[in-house]
């Protein structure tokens, strides 16, 4: 087993009203689950403005793709988002393939990404 592919991290970063997560590594079937359960946690915590920096993210799967499908409605429910940026041209052929610039915003920088946020209003949640 390749332990590079097995590499990968989500950083969390929260600036103002949005989380940031920074992915690195390989987002694949054995580590999307870990990429999900910290998005559920963000959107649950009532951030559900989420950009993500795929600067440094090396390879995205199906089933790293499948997380964000999985969690973008939640997140619009509550008045936010999920939306992505600096990704490879690699990582984006991946999302392009399987239509997903017709679903999610894609940003060249994360400046852009933070100021497509910055405009939506969240809704507090009520427990």
């Amino acid at each position: 087993m390749d332990k590079q592919k097995q590499n990968f991290d989500a950083i969390k970063k929260i600036t103002g009203d949005v989380a940031v997560f920074y992915l690195r590594g390989y987002l694949d079937a054995k580590t999307a689950p870990i990429l999900e359960e910290k998005l559920e946690r963000a959107i649950a915590e009532n951030l559900p403005k989420i950009a993500v920096d795929f600067k440094n993210l090396d390879y995205i799967s199906s089933a790293g793709l499948g997380v964000f499908m999985a969690q973008v409605e939640e997140a619009r429910e509550k008045g936010g988002d999920i939306v992505l940026c600096e990704m490879s041209e690699k990582v984006f052929s991946v999302f392009d393939l399987l239509g997903f610039p017709a679903i999610f915003d894609i940003f060249d920088t994360l400046e852009e990404a933070l100021d497509k946020l910055k405009n939506l209003k969240t809704s507090k949640s009520q427990n």
